[in-house]
């Protein structure tokens, strides 16, 4: 295949070869500029600082013998020097005392009072000042004023350079291109070997061998790529062919799924239907017990209140306590009516969800039970803010069997306290009911979310046992969990997790 010089590629190298040599010329020609500037700017400043060294030991004896010709004399030698413009010598009072300057230079350039030691540079000159010194001190000042050409020299460097920098760009360009042919040739070939194959998807194309250097091992290895795709197409062609058979199975096998999945949503519909009576049957039949049985209750305790208060005398101490305990007996049973219509009313209906702090409702609650028992002193710590996204109603009936617990068991406390706060581990929030109460025995944890089972009697601690199971489902229905640790006698804390704000 032809090799077109002014490929893309082609181009691309030039411009990056030409890139190259300009770069490292600039750099080469401008560290050899700056060095050979720097150079003369120390030669000329250590020469003519030398000059008035010697300029101010030859004037010594005339500036402190007064003498004017001698010191002329000696500055007229400077003329010897062509780049020295001026030359004069002060007295320590800083008055002229001699001075020589060139056919072309000025009298009024001197300058009226001399400078300490040093060199300056003003434009185009360079000035010196050297201290006369003598055994009695600072004698007077030496000033030599000399051409500083720094200026006309970058000028001259800069013609230089550009010349030089456009030869070697000429020259670059002309390489540039030789090597662009080379490395591009072999590349262009396997490019258009890639072209052929993309349009024929012929894959025994070959592309042409090259040298022992990288771009023959790129045609190689391109060369054993493509041998390895026709040997793969082949392959692939033959598996094509069996997975045309299995696409034929398994469209069949499809359409004896979706039967399948019609048949099984028609019956989880009618499931659906069947546990939606249920329900509304369960809810049904829950009213009607809470109804039914409510009444006869109200009637036992009624009835057996109005003989202890319409018949003291003809009621015998005896009958009296048992009169007491069938009102207790009604009375419990009513209050494990209302638990149980609770704890069914807790798995049923939707949640409505709302986000509010859990700490203002626990400070409701608690504010309720001390109304209760005005007589009580319990020391109440609350953590805020709790924010929180759940049932307001069920975390509020969640709260009450908690901090009604709490402030139960927590009874018979020398001190009682009852805290409510939270923890927080990244984005997870654990809150938590502690109370320095009566406690229980952890080996009997596993049974204290389970519907009527008590960790302590009827006689110690009034309740259904229907609470904390009621807890648990609450806590459950919002996707968290709820554990508890205790010790007898030294209180209990119950942890529970509810969604944070935001989710």
């Amino acid at each position: 295949m032809a090799v077109q010089v002014a490929s893309p590629l082609a181009r691309t190298l030039s411009r990056i070869m030409l890139v190259t040599a300009f770069t490292a010329l600039m750099v080469a020609l401008t560290a050899i500029v700056a060095w050979d500037l720097r150079a003369y700017h120390a030669r000329t400043t250590a020469d003519l600082q030398t000059q008035a060294e010697l300029l101010a030991r030859a004037t010594a004896a005339a500036v402190a013998f007064d003498d004017v010709q001698a010191a002329t004399e000696n500055l007229e030698l400077m003329q010897l020097r062509p780049t020295i413009q001026a030359a004069a010598v002060y007295t320590a009072r800083g008055e002229r005392f001699a001075a020589w300057h060139r056919a072309d230079q000025s009298v009024d350039d001197f300058p009226p009072l001399p400078e300490g030691d040093g060199a300056a540079v003003h434009g185009r000159r360079m000035v010196i000042f050297r201290r006369i010194v003598d055994g009695s001190g600072i004698a007077g000042t030496v000033y030599l004023r000399a051409d500083y050409e720094l200026l006309g020299r970058f000028g001259e460097y800069t013609v230089i350079s550009t010349g030089a920098l456009l030869v070697a760009l000429a020259i670059a360009l002309l390489l540039s291109r030789r090597l662009a042919r080379v490395i591009t040739g072999p590349v262009l070939d396997m490019a258009g070997v890639a072209r052929a194959i993309e349009r024929d998807r012929d894959y025994s194309r070959r592309a042409a061998a090259g040298g022992d250097d990288e771009l023959g091992l790129l045609a190689e290895t391109l060369n054993r790529m493509l041998a390895e795709i026709e040997r793969r197409t082949e392959a692939l062609e033959a598996a094509n062919a069996e997975l045309a058979r299995e696409v034929g199975d398994r469209s069949r096998a499809e359409a004896e799924v979706v039967r399948l999945n019609a048949e099984l949503e028609a019956r989880v519909a009618e499931r659906t239907a069947q546990l939606e009576a249920a329900n509304q049957e369960l809810e049904t039949f829950c009213y009607s017990v809470s109804h039914d049985l409510r009444a006869p209750l109200r009637s036992i305790n009624g009835f057996s209140q109005a003989l202890v208060e319409d018949f003291p005398d003809a009621v015998e101490a005896g009958a009296r306590r048992y009169l007491d305990r069938i009102r207790a007996a009604s009375q419990r049973m009513g209050q494990l009516i209302e638990d149980l219509l609770t704890l069914s009313q807790v798995s049923r209906g939707s949640l409505q969800r709302s986000e509010f702090d859990l700490g203002e409702l626990a400070r409701t609650v608690l504010a309720d039970l001390a109304q209760r028992e005005p007589e009580r002193r319990v020391e109440v710590s609350v953590w805020s803010p709790m924010p929180v996204n759940a049932d307001r109603r069920l975390v509020q009936a969640l709260l009450e069997n908690l901090l009604g617990n709490a402030w139960k068991f927590s009874a018979r406390a020398d001190a009682a306290r009852i805290e409510v706060g939270v923890l927080r581990d990244g984005s997870q929030q654990i809150f938590f009911v502690r109370d320095n109460g009566a406690g229980f025995d952890m080996q009997y944890a596993d049974k204290l979310f389970a519907p009527f089972q008590r960790l302590h009697s009827g006689d110690d601690f009034a309740g259904t046992g229907i609470g904390l199971a009621t807890v648990q489902r609450i806590v459950h229905r919002h996707g968290g969990r709820i554990w508890a640790d205790a010790r007898v006698g030294a209180g209990a804390v119950f942890h529970f997790t509810l969604p944070p704000p935001g989710e």
